[in-house]
């Protein structure tokens, strides 16, 4: 427990960045299950369109840090093969 004003400042300060950081990581996954489900449709179009809404998101959370930057490349990689394997088919 924080003793100090300045410690119980600081566990304030930080149970609130780390619900806001969880609401942009909910949004990351967010965006890639609807990339996944569009795919899951058999229709380019919209698969494409899903993942181009996503990349920003994706690139915007490596960004500020809450995912690793390698994580993000990895993601919009997989989801990209998904996408135009979904278009050569």
């Amino acid at each position: 427990m924080a003793n100090s004003p300045q410690a119980r400042k600081r566990a304030k300060q930080n149970d609130k960045r780390r619900a806001h950081n969880a609401s942009l990581r909910s949004l990351v996954r967010t965006k890639m299950k609807q990339v996944l489900a569009a795919i899951g449709t058999g229709e380019h179009g919209s698969a494409q369109d899903a993942y181009n809404q996503a990349v920003p998101v994706i690139d915007r959370m490596a960004n500020k840090g809450i995912i690793n930057k390698n994580k993000a490349a990895r993601h919009k990689s997989r989801l990209n093969a998904k996408v135009k394997a979904l278009a050569a088919s």
